[in-house]
């Protein structure tokens, strides 16, 4: 394959060797792409500055060979460096690790293109780093958003199993959304009145209607948010803990119930604030 130009977000680096690192990009056309810099871990690098987490740079790259093979990043420029303004805040930086581990998780294979998915991230990176909205909220958002995004949108306004129009007050992660009384399972999540409303506002991007929801309502929304995610993906966001949410609180004992180990472990996820 011939080299080819792109734009993309830098998710993760490894370091590999005495001075080269590995790097992983998502990408509108060509999804995660994993490529090696050579040589950026010298002091005279051009390219090492540009290739760090939280940057949206131009690169070229050389296809490996196969596959599995790594490509090889020939030329790399900045295009927008959002690092700056996020390490400086503790949970900007935070709810931006979350946007990260949650938009590589979410891309799937390589090669697989997610301009959806790329946008989302960059939108939300650039809302942290300008500290317009605060950063708990804009990680919930681009969770459900980017949920959204990969076909796992949450049911808000009607029960998920058979149809019947919300608002319901129960929530089944296993089952992907709201569940009326008649269709209610076992280890649902009782929602607290405003839940389903705060969660359909931030998936709309309705920021008025964010705005007045509850300290209590918002802890709720977050853990449901995190736990639909995890389920779909099968495993825990390592960067989830580390969120900072200022004056969050444990959620009230008894709200949620679950029924095996797998919901369990979701379901304290979800509660971590």
């Amino acid at each position: 394959m011939h080299p080819f130009t792109t734009t993309g977000l830098v998710v993760r680096t490894y370091d590999l060797g005495e001075a080269d690192r590995i790097v992983t990009l998502l990408t509108r056309e060509h999804g995660l792409v994993r490529a090696v810099a050579r040589a950026v871990r010298r002091t005279r690098s051009r390219m090492g500055a540009s290739l760090e987490p939280f940057a949206v740079v131009e690169v070229q790259i050389a296809p490996g060979r196969g596959r599995s093979g790594l490509g090889t990043i020939r030329q790399a420029s900045s295009r927008e460096s959002l690092a700056r303004p996020l390490v400086a805040d503790y949970p900007s930086y935070t709810s931006g690790c979350v946007v990260l581990e949650t938009a590589e998780r979410l891309a799937g294979e390589e090669g697989a293109p997610t301009p959806r998915l790329f946008v989302l991230a960059v939108g939300a990176l650039r809302s942290l780093s300008q500290q317009r909205r605060p950063p708990g909220l804009v990680a919930d958002a681009f969770l459900l958003r980017s949920m959204s995004a990969s076909g796992w949108e949450p049911v808000l306004d009607c029960c998920v199993r058979c149809g019947a129009v919300g608002p319901h007050r129960a929530f089944h992660v296993a089952s992907g959304g709201t569940v009326c009384v008649h269709c209610r399972p076992q280890g649902c999540a009782m929602l607290s009145p405003g839940v389903a409303e705060h969660l359909a506002a931030l998936l709309a991007g309705r920021w008025e209607d964010v705005a007045v929801s509850s300290p209590a309502v918002v802890r709720q929304a977050s853990g449901i948010a995190a736990a639909h995610l995890q389920w779909h993906l099968e495993r825990d966001l390592r960067s989830l803990p580390l969120v900072d949410r200022d004056g969050a609180h444990p959620a009230p004992h008894g709200t949620t119930h679950v029924t095996d180990h797998r919901e369990e472990s979701r379901a304290r996820t979800a509660q971590i604030s």
